[in-house]
């Protein structure tokens, strides 16, 4: 695809801050865009103090909004000259305001691949990249207490695959892949205490720190690597990723299709 480890990045959504120190070396231009300015600008400090200063930018932006989402992907080519790598990490967990949660979690993903291939596929004269979209394991466990999060994490497992055959047939230059974590060690994961973000399903917040006993928390540097998989493995597009403390980084499998 063209790609090069070292190209410019485009990181949506900081919450996964603890994934950088991971990245080592790799890294040397990097977008990272969320709406947390606090979260964010601790993050470029990170990277200025890992990688050097004028390496890293932190654009806020709300990924809800089309416009705001356009301008990021903009100054971030206007700033580093191209764009290689994009990785779609924006995310929330609310089942009371849970239309936001489809804007955030899988609208913000759409708007974010295609933005991402206007800047990358050989459709629009560029020279190809790779795309990482995140979706979860809740697409795959029993979860209650989160059906809209469940939804919307299904629904980036069935974009991702169908715009990866786009991709493929049409020749954008593009791989497009899917990565599905189960319980990650970030501040995502202690909003189902919350009332505010649960709603009625807050009944089930037991249920659910049952599960995160049960199936164990994973800690950032294992997605970093399984992203790192993902974008440097030539053969991998339309793959959907599982990371999991039982197995580690292996690969969700589907049945032939049968009329």
């Amino acid at each position: 695809s063209g790609l090069q480890r070292g190209g410019p990045w485009i990181f949506l959504g900081a919450q996964g801050q603890g994934l950088f120190q991971d990245f080592c070396v790799p890294v040397l231009q990097v977008a990272v865009v969320d709406l947390n300015k606090t979260v964010g600008e601790q993050c470029q400090a990170q990277l200025d103090a890992e990688f050097g200063e004028g390496r890293s930018v932190f654009i806020q932006c709300d990924v809800t909004h089309g416009d705001a989402l356009r301008d990021a992907f903009q100054r971030t080519v206007d700033q580093f000259g191209r764009l290689d790598i994009v990785i779609n990490n924006a995310g929330i967990n609310n089942e009371k305001n849970w239309e936001k949660t489809i804007q955030v979690n899988l609208t913000s993903v759409i708007k974010g691949t295609y933005l991402a291939l206007e800047h990358m596929s050989k459709e629009y004269g560029k020279q190809g990249g790779t795309i990482i979209n995140v979706s979860s394991m809740a697409a795959f466990l029993h979860s209650p207490h989160q059906p809209v999060y469940t939804a919307t994490k299904h629904g980036v497992i069935g974009f991702t695959r169908a715009m990866a055959d786009a991709a493929a047939q049409d020749d954008y230059g593009v791989r497009i892949n899917v990565l599905c974590p189960a319980f990650v060690d970030t501040p995502l994961l202690h909003t189902v205490e919350e009332e505010d973000n649960m709603g009625k399903f807050v009944k089930f917040k037991d249920d659910f720190k049952q599960s995160m006993n049960k199936f164990g928390v994973l800690q950032p540097s294992l997605i970093a690597e399984g992203m790192m998989r993902l974008i440097s493995d030539p053969s991998l597009n339309g793959a959907v990723m599982k990371i999991t403390c039982a197995k580690g980084i292996h690969f969700h499998t589907y049945e032939p299709m049968s009329a």
